[in-house]
């Protein structure tokens, strides 16, 4: 019998323990190849493009020598104005690509030994790198697989069976509730979207799959509507959960994982950033046979390509 990939070395080409060893000189070598890959690690000035700049070493920031504008390796990314070593900020890319079904922030907080609201920010920045991959604009085609899910909005049943509600009627629920529509092609890409009824998954898959393409989806009588624009096979899950080669078992496997991320994980997550552990899900679904060392790096480049996060960006301060 053949070897799982995930059990093989091939799977493990990056650990923390090479991070850490490798020290924080490396580390900042490392986001400075990424930063710049074209002069293999020499900086750039991002505001004129010029090659010639001079080392502030003492505060690991340059200077252009043609507009004199000081800048670090971070400075306009989506790392910007961070205070963390680089060797840490290394450690926390590794830490999240290895962790398959996502990873809490209490547990991410203490393996870096930083505060829960570091951790909480810096993952979140991290997903909005992931969905650079994900949420491209480009059309998905071939075979598409369509289905809905929903997550949030429990609510708890009364102590007394007297006084419990039904929690399927409107007036009783918190209104919290959203549903993830995922579209994935055959050995393709993953686009999830959050909306607020699994029927506006019709208006979202005209917009975002070609004309072309050939569809699976549920017995949902929403669905119908695809019947319209596309040739689409239905599978009764009442009766049977695949018929004849007609699935969405792939799509499926998106929500096993998404529900192992917010049930297993992370325990509640907020309806106003569903959509980041949505994307989060559909990157790593999406890289499910790449060795952890090519997702890090991957990842740190995709962050450091990324502009400044306009969401995460004093979160916290807004917050408060």
């Amino acid at each position: 019998m053949a070897q799982h990939f995930l059990l093989s070395a091939a799977s493990r080409t990056l650990s923390l323990r090479s991070i850490y060893k490798a020290g924080e000189d490396a580390a900042y070598q490392t986001f400075c190849e990424m930063r710049w890959p074209e002069t293999n690690g020499e900086a750039v000035c991002p505001r004129c493009s010029n090659h010639e700049t001079y080392k502030i070493t003492t505060r690991r920031k340059f200077k252009c020598k043609a507009c004199a504008h000081q800048f670090s390796v971070t400075s306009g990314t989506i790392f910007a104005s961070r205070k963390m070593d680089f060797v840490d900020l290394l450690a926390a890319i590794c830490i999240i690509v290895n962790a398959s079904k996502g990873v809490s922030m209490i547990q991410l907080s203490r393996d870096l030994d930083c505060q829960y609201k570091t951790a909480f920010v810096l993952a979140h920045k991290l997903r909005e790198a992931m969905a650079q991959e994900v949420q491209t604009g480009e059309v998905l085609s071939g075979h598409i697989q369509i289905d809905g899910a929903y997550f949030g909005g429990h609510i708890r049943p009364a102590n007394v069976k007297a006084d419990r509600v039904d929690r399927r009627l409107k007036e009783n629920q918190t209104g919290k509730r959203r549903v993830v529509i995922v579209m994935r092609e055959r050995e393709g890409r993953t686009l999830p979207f959050v909306a607020m009824t699994e029927g506006e998954g019709v208006a979202l898959a005209n917009e975002n799959i070609c004309r072309m393409s050939t569809m699976s989806a549920d017995e949902a009588s929403h669905w119908d509507m695809l019947h319209m624009g596309y040739h689409v096979d239905r599978v009764n899950h009442s009766e049977i959960y695949s018929d004849h080669g007609k699935h969405t078992n792939m799509a499926e496997s998106y929500f096993s994982r998404l529900r192992r991320m917010v049930s297993g994980q992370h325990h509640h997550v907020s309806p106003q950033y569903l959509h980041q552990y949505a994307n989060h899900a559909a990157w790593l679904e999406d890289n499910r046979r790449s060795d952890n060392g090519e997702l890090a790096h991957r990842l740190a480049s995709n962050a450091m390509d990324a502009p400044v996060s306009r969401n995460w960006k004093g979160y916290w301060q807004r917050a408060a």
